[in-house]
């Protein structure tokens, strides 16, 4: 027998719209403090290149705190959602099968998602570092001049920005599908139907995957990516538990 979280609608009952514009905008805040920590230093000076990357490393450790409450936020905002969606369709089930949806033991997948998402959240001037390692060297070795090297540096506000949001968009997803398979195997789901956002930004591998059914132990590989519904980079498909007898 397969149970829908929502069968008049095709679009994902977990509504994370909200949830992703608030984890991305306090994502680009980390961005704009990269944009302050690299701005002051003299462009086309390479001399300073060793401090910004010093400074940019010291930023991100420094940010643990702050990116473990702001990760946790967008965790338990989602959890609610995902919570909420899960007792609209557990009005169709037995009882028992409620009380089982309810024990769900989801906190272990809280756990290492918010591990995660510190991780990456720490990452934004991590990345921003060796960016400006890389560019530097690139100078060195392919005489590049100074003054380009520089500009591209000065980029790095936008690059950081492009980042948050592809994180908070991949994320607040892969965070709504992974506590979905963990409520869905927690009753004996086996699997689910995949279903996308059917409009025109859904890439073509995925659009093959419409309605079929995937086993949770057997994720798919799609452009050379491993994962479920929800879970690759800007994906906005999401999964359709079946749900046993």
């Amino acid at each position: 027998m397969t149970i829908t979280l929502d069968r008049k609608r095709s679009r994902n009952p977990v509504k994370t719209r909200g949830a992703e514009l608030r984890y991305g905008s306090q994502l680009r805040k980390v961005a704009a403090q990269v944009s302050a920590i690299i701005q002051p230093f003299t462009p086309g000076d390479m001399s300073q290149v060793p401090t910004i990357e010093h400074l940019l490393g010291a930023y991100s450790d420094m940010l643990k705190g702050w990116a473990t409450q702001t990760a946790s936020n967008m965790l338990m905002d989602v959890a609610l959602r995902d919570e909420q969606a899960w007792q609209t369709m557990a009005k169709e089930l037995s009882r028992g099968l409620r009380e089982e949806i309810r024990s769900a033991p989801t906190g272990r997948v809280m756990q290492q998602l918010l591990v995660e998402q510190v991780t990456l959240i720490q990452s934004i001037p991590l990345d921003a570092a060796q960016r400006v390692h890389r560019l530097t060297l690139e100078g060195i070795e392919n005489s590049v001049r100074a003054k380009e090297i520089a500009a591209e540096i000065m980029r790095s506000e936008e690059v950081s920005q492009s980042k948050a949001v592809l994180i908070a968009r991949t994320e607040v997803a892969r965070t709504a599908s992974t506590l979905t398979q963990a409520r869905a195997e927690h009753i004996g789901s086996e699997g689910y139907f995949w279903e996308t956002s059917h409009d025109g930004a859904v890439r073509s591998s995925h659009k093959a995957m419409q309605g079929k059914f995937v086993k949770w132990s057997e994720p798919p590989t799609l452009d050379g990516m491993t994962g479920h519904a929800g879970c690759f980079p800007n994906c906005r498909c999401w999964a359709r538990p079946q749900i046993p007898d």
